[in-house]
């Protein structure tokens, strides 16, 4: 292809969103706008069909984005820093929309409302990450704090680092919720033992342990036998 100016006007990436809007444009025309220039030998959406056929799954996502470092991103030919910065600033700003507006004084009724404050954000990690929620009588949420960040396979904390917030601010309820990087969200043993561990801590401490979720790649699963 080359150059993009060579195609025809309507299938040009700038001219076919500002003629049929940009929700017909495909993931590599959205992510050429993003890259702008092409090299000698590839256009624009050349660069970014390479970059999507190198990193995305069965599931056609751009999610890594959002993984993916500005340095893998930089090495890519025809991209560069400024352009791996633009490109992380996009999935970024994709990560905060997704967010709510306001956490804080946001009631929990469902596993759901929690998976889906974290599944965003969580799924995309590449080491463990383990967050606890903390509640109040009614369920709603008062502080969410992130208690402990691993390695690839496990995450190293204690009772003591996870309760003690709770304790200080006299939280009656809590959740756990952490991911799993290889994207399966099946409790491991570990995962389990750990769990009936905090949950029997936090009942000597009149703490009650609601839920300990399990984030996976698009899947969750919930540690169950409290």
């Amino acid at each position: 292809m080359g150059n993009i100016k060579n195609m025809p006007t309507s299938e040009r990436p700038y001219e076919k969103m500002l003629m049929y809007g940009e929700n017909t444009l495909t993931n590599s025309e959205l992510l050429s706008i993003i890259i702008k220039t092409g090299t000698k030998e590839k256009s624009a959406i050349e660069i970014a069909q390479e970059l999507m056929n190198e990193n995305m799954d069965n599931s056609n996502s751009l999610r890594f984005l959002q993984s993916i470092s500005i340095q893998e991103l930089s090495k890519i030919n025809g991209i560069g820093t400024v352009k791996a910065i633009e490109l992380k600033a996009v999935g970024e700003i994709a990560k905060r929309i997704s967010k709510p507006l306001t956490i804080n004084r946001l009631k929990i009724k469902t596993r759901d409302d929690i998976v889906n404050l974290f599944m965003e954000e969580l799924q995309n990690e590449k080491n463990e990450v383990l967050k606890i929620v903390m509640l109040d009588n009614k369920n709603i949420i008062k502080k969410i704090s992130c208690i402990a960040v691993g390695n690839e396979s496990n995450i190293f904390t204690n009772v003591k680092s996870i309760l003690s917030e709770p304790v200080k601010l006299q939280i009656p309820k809590i959740i756990l919720i952490h991911n799993h990087p290889s994207g399966n969200p099946t409790p491991s043993n570990q995962d389990i033992q750990f769990t009936r561990k905090i949950y029997k801590s936090a009942k000597l401490l009149d703490i009650m342990l609601l839920d300990h979720i399990i984030i996976g790649d698009g899947v969750y699963e919930s540690v169950e036998g409290l």
